[in-house]
């Protein structure tokens, strides 16, 4: 393969593997709506702060929708400001439950994240790994 085609490809590679796991989001909204009635607004708000690039507020809505569809929140209109009336979402007991999966499943991933970056510190910088900076504290005692 030249190196013009393996520069056509990058872009595509770096596509493909870019942005975030589908259904990402999910955990995010059901934690920020954790103890908190909140309104789609305040919730795209809370995923930036959660480190989310670019968020398509369409897409949040959506999600809200089909969350509330499957039992995992709720939402009530909010008529008690002067402006326009707002939906206030809410999570409820199965939102709660299913947060807990997600919550475990994150934590595997983790694990397996934590693991592949070991691997590749060691490999690639063999002097600055985590296990080299070990057997150096060793070494002096």
């Amino acid at each position: 393969m030249s190196d013009k085609d393996k520069n056509s490809t990058t872009p595509n590679l770096e596509k493909a593997i870019s942005g975030t796991p589908k259904n990402f989001m999910i955990p995010f909204l059901l934690l920020s709506l954790r103890g908190w009635n909140l309104h789609g607004y305040k919730l795209i708000q809370q995923l930036m702060n959660y480190g989310f690039t670019s968020v398509d507020q369409g897409n949040v809505y959506r999600t809200l929708r089909q969350l509330e569809k499957d039992n995992l929140i709720k939402s009530e209109w909010d008529t008690s400001s002067d402006g326009p009336a707002r939906r206030i979402y809410s999570l409820t007991d199965a939102g709660e439950q299913y947060l807990q999966l997600w919550a475990n499943s994150l934590e595997q991933y983790q694990n397996m994240l934590n693991s592949f970056f070991k691997i590749y510190t060691d490999m690639f910088f063999p002097f600055t790994s985590s296990s080299s900076k070990e057997k150096e504290k060793e070494e002096k005692q």
